[in-house]
Formats: structure tokens, sequence, C-alpha cells
């Protein structure tokens, strides 16, 4: 299982994911279980898989009750999308540079 830690904005707790792109993503740290959806679904939302994949699909019942229908899968979501202060986060946009 992958090591929870804090975000540094939020103080929400969080894990990072190693993305099949091989970049790092922080996730919330609760497993959610889904269902796998077509896109462009209402109702769907992105997963990330624990082995790295980003998936599409809807939320369903509770991680107990997994493995009772087929296509049920366990994914996080990206802290990207959850952070009450992603702005901590954000560079400045001003050049330190003089205008001349």
């Amino acid at each position: 299982m992958e090591r929870q830690t804090l975000c540094r904005a939020c103080q929400a707790p969080i894990i990072f994911i190693k993305t099949t792109a091989g970049k790092t993503m922080p996730c919330d740290a609760e497993a959610i279980p889904f269902y796998a959806g077509a896109d462009g679904a209402h109702g769907i939302e992105t997963f990330v898989t624990p082995d790295g994949q980003i998936k599409r699909g809807y939320r369903y019942g509770s991680i107990s009750e997994l493995g009772k229908t087929e296509n049920q899968l366990v994914g996080y979501i990206s802290h990207f999308a959850t952070c009450t202060n992603p702005d901590f986060f954000r560079k400045s946009r001003k050049s330190d540079r003089k205008k001349g």
C-alpha cells in the first residue's frame, strides 16, 4: 500500500501514485470502489487505479461490496480536483525582469 501523508496546502490525507506515464500524482487517500463506464455519460468521474491507470466510471457502494459483480474496480480521486487551497501551489506570473 502507498504511504499516506498530508497535503501541504490543505492538510488532507493523500497518497502518491505513479501513473503509467511515469508521473507521480497526488490522490485523496480514500480508496473508492467504482464501475468502469462510458466517457461522456452523466455522473462519470475520473479515477486513478493503484497501478497508475486513469479510468473513467461511476462510484458505487463501499469497499466491502467489492467482487459482487464484474467491472468493479478500486481507484482514487486526484487531489488536484479536491484540494481546498490549490493557490498554494500556483506560481506567481509576475516577472522579476525589469521592463526597459
